[in-house]
């Protein structure tokens, strides 16, 4: 048996909403001890402050004479554990106040059923106090209960529970967090020291990356941290054997601090290795360039470090194993390009990577060209998305060749390695059979075709919503193109148009409001809509409108959810409390989760919007809400939940169009392939620089404004402003309920008066709009 299958693991992580339902409590006589669950009898867990993990299981008790009380801590699954490998029972505890040695509880265990429990052991036995406020390792040797003579004969190769019970009656109020409850091997030789460890400091957060430890005994890693120099080091966090990175969030840090860090491995039974080397990290206010280099580089980590080992596409989610996503890796082929352009990524490492994924691409399952949504990362073989969803998936096909395009152009050097993932990408592209998803010559595309359910699930391709690259993937094939008809029989097809005005945004095409903010995202992360329209709409401004609806929806807040406001908004689809959703500003799909996926992947639409939610999201939420792979997928502060998922699919277009708002290098990229600028002709798009809303522009619009007094202790108000004309202005509560609303006047020299109405003391919300580009601005009225 080797070391790791030694290890039996009884608790370290709960799934149950605050209660472990393999862990059971019962309470005698006098005694109390705080149980939790539906039946009452559960052993209650603390989520955000555990050893490892998310949360830690909590034992508070009173022991009184006369009382008893049990805590079972039973393996995931209520299954039986075979022991008998093991060398240590060793788990974590963290006390409030200081646990007298004499005051520890008693342990034991119950083994299957017909068996009888063992003795009793009082923890006094192995451990002294348990110190206040630290973790604290706590190891029973397992040959006590094997060897003892008066045990009774229970199987440890059968055991059910681990029984923390009632020790010394002592009447006191005891507060335990424990954690990581497990049976490890004994020690099998010497740890090596933690290798190349790397640091990085930024504004809230220490950012760590190390070699892999090698060692058939690792159980984990320990993080060190000075705050003297290096004079002294205490605790930061454990780290799971799996990761070689990590961070320690340290909130704000005021004016700056600077501290050293290092990295001890850990051992099965308690042994711990020399440390790293020592590295100083800086904490420190950052610019936006800064803090979009943070995020950037943080989000690349999902495709490149936590890519699939064999296929290097993007996994599903951070808990799907080895199923990988079509549509996702598309992404996260532009997210490596980002990564290898901004020097984060050696090119030939990338470009390693890109020939992995094109050779897997070209052995997997494909049905007439197309990929299906999910597949084996190793074997390639269709993963069904639904019953009938076991065929090729056109969309999540077009979001792939969308970023294999984007490799193609980015690789263009004369050289027999860049030739080589060229001419497989062009062989790639040019597999789809773009005509067989028409369904024998419809007028429109269809997302499905399964060999063993045919046509069955039946879902035309209409706009607007996100399969737009599909249309003009299609057109634009070189071998299997169709007409470019289809684009206004199929994608623009009735309900298309909308023309209707939200909160001072006109929105051309689409559905009510716009919908879920990913409309805008995942057809543009190659195809760059700017200064071009076709014969509804440019889509660079129709997209930035869409984005800021959605963003005026949380400032109005008509579901009065908490949290919601100008710098916390963004709906789209995403993990939620209660399962997944296509989150839009409607009250029928807004149930207060907010993924910053949606507010990040708008960038280039608008800069300064986007730009005060990544900041708030880092700086107010980022303890809960900011990990090692970047931004969590979403939030949802009415139910105090923070997700712990990624998704390939809300990954990627943050990285992507942070880009193209930077540098617009996946815009460049993408438009520079042959074949896309003659379908655009043939659909109909022109020239339209017009109305484009660039962040150029933007910032000119925000700049140079004053607005006095602020505060103000009447209700006259004088603006200042570069604009002389067509300025609209609205006042707006902080709850988002509209309160004025005119055009300003002319302005003399610059300068314009208006009359707020009378109004309470308070802070309120001036929005300006000039050509559709909006202006916001905080201010404060005393009281009279």
């Amino acid at each position: 048996m080797s070391a790791q299958a030694q290890v039996v693991t009884f608790f370290d992580e709960s799934s149950d909403d605050g209660y472990y339902d393999t862990g059971l409590a019962f309470v005698g006589g006098t005694s109390t001890f705080t149980r939790s669950g539906p039946s009452g009898d559960k052993l209650p867990v603390v989520s955000g402050q555990s050893y490892r993990g998310n949360d830690a299981l909590s034992f508070s008790w009173n022991s009184k004479p006369g009382g008893n009380w049990d805590a079972l801590v039973i393996a995931p699954g209520w299954l039986f554990q075979d022991i008998t490998q093991s060398d240590t029972l060793s788990f974590w505890v963290f006390s409030n106040q200081l646990t007298p040695a004499a005051a520890l509880p008693m342990i034991s265990m119950e083994g299957a059923p017909g068996t009888t429990k063992s003795l009793k052991y009082s923890l006094s036995q192995f451990q002294g106090d348990i110190p206040a406020q630290q973790w604290t390792r706590v190891r029973v040797p397992l040959d006590v209960l094997f060897l003892d003579p008066a045990q009774t004969a229970i199987e440890f190769d059968k055991i059910k529970a681990i029984i923390f019970s009632q020790g010394q009656a002592d009447q006191t109020n005891h507060q335990w967090l424990v954690d990581d409850v497990k049976t490890v091997p004994a020690a099998s030789g010497p740890l090596p020291a933690p290798a190349e460890l790397v640091g990085f400091g930024y504004e809230r957060h220490g950012d760590f990356t190390w070699n892999r430890v090698q060692a058939p005994n690792l159980d984990g890693y320990h993080l060190y941290y000075s705050e003297n120099n290096g004079q002294s080091f205490q605790l930061a966090k454990y780290i799971p054997a799996t990761d070689t990175l990590t961070l320690h969030w340290w909130g704000d840090s005021g004016n700056g601090f600077t501290r050293q860090y290092r990295l001890t491995a850990l051992g099965f039974a308690g042994e711990e290795s020399a440390p790293s080397a020592t590295v100083t990290v800086t904490a420190a206010p950052m610019t936006n360039d800064e803090f979009l280099d943070m995020v950037q580089r943080a989000t690349l980590r999902y495709f490149w470090d936590f890519g699939h080992p064999v296929s290097g596409l993007a996994r599903e989610r951070n808990s799907s194993g080895n199923t990988v996503t079509i549509g996702g890796s598309g992404f996260g082929i532009m997210a490596i390009l980002v990564g290898i352009d901004r020097g984060w990524i050696d090119r030939s490492e990338g470009r390693e990577r890109l020939l992995t994924i094109t050779d897997f691409l070209q052995n997997a399952d494909r049905f007439h060209g197309a990929w299906p949504h999910w597949m084996d990362g190793n074997t390639g073989n269709v993963i069904p998305f639904s019953a009938q969803d076991n065929g090729g998936d056109l969309v999540e096909t077009s979001f792939m060749v969308q970023g294999l395009l984007a490799a193609r152009s980015y690789f263009h050097e004369n050289n027999s390695q860049d030739s080589l993932l060229r001419a497989r990408i062009t062989g790639l592209w040019e597999g789809v059979e773009w005509t067989w998803y028409r369904r024998i010559n419809q007028p429109v595309l269809y997302w499905h075709w399964s060999p063993n359910f045919a046509w069955a699930m039946n879902f035309a391709l209409r706009g607007f919503n996100e399969t737009h690259i599909t249309y003009l993937l299609a057109i634009a094939s070189p071998t299997n193109g169709v007409p470019a008809s289809l684009y206004h029989s199929g994608w623009a097809s009735p309900g298309y148009v909308n023309g209707q005005t939200y909160d001072g945004y006109k929105l051309d095409v689409g559905p009510a409001r716009g919908g879920p903010l990913f409309f805008a995202h995942y057809s543009y992360l190659g195809f760059d809509p700017r200064n071009i329209r076709d014969a509804y709409t440019n889509y660079f401004v129709r997209n930035a409108h869409h984005t800021l609806i959605n963003r005026a929806w949380s400032i109005q807040n008509p579901g009065n959810h908490p949290g919601y406001g100008p710098d916390n908004w963004g709906l789209t689809a995403s993990d939620n409390p209660f399962g997944y959703l296509a989150h839009e500003a409607t009250l029928s799909r807004d149930n207060g989760t907010i993924a910053p996926t949606a507010a990040l992947s708008s960038m280039p639409y608008t800069p300064t919007e986007s730009m005060a939610a990544l900041k708030n999201f880092y700086r107010v939420h980022g303890e809960r809400l900011w990990g090692p792979m970047g931004f969590k997928d979403a939030f949802n502060l009415r139910e105090d939940w923070y997700a712990n998922s990624y998704l390939a699919i809300d990954q990627g277009p943050i990285i992507v169009m942070i880009e193209n708002y930077r540098s617009h290098l996946l815009w460049d990229l993408f438009m520079e392939n042959p074949e896309i600028q003659p379908a655009l002709d043939a659909i109909g798009f022109v020239a339209d620089t017009t109305s484009s809303i660039t962040g150029v522009d933007r910032e000119d619009f925000s700049s140079g404004w004053v607005i006095s007094p602020n505060p103000l202790t009447s209700n006259e108000l004088h603006i200042q402003a570069p604009a002389t004309n067509d300025i609209r202005g609205r006042l707006y509560s902080l709850t988002g309920q509209l309160l004025w609303e005119s055009g300003l006047p002319a302005l003399s020299s610059g300068v314009a008066t208006i009359f707020l109405p009378e109004l309470p003391a308070g802070a309120y919300v001036l929005s300006f709009t000039r050509h559709d580009r909006p202006l916001h601005r905080q201010v404060v009225l005393l009281a009279n």
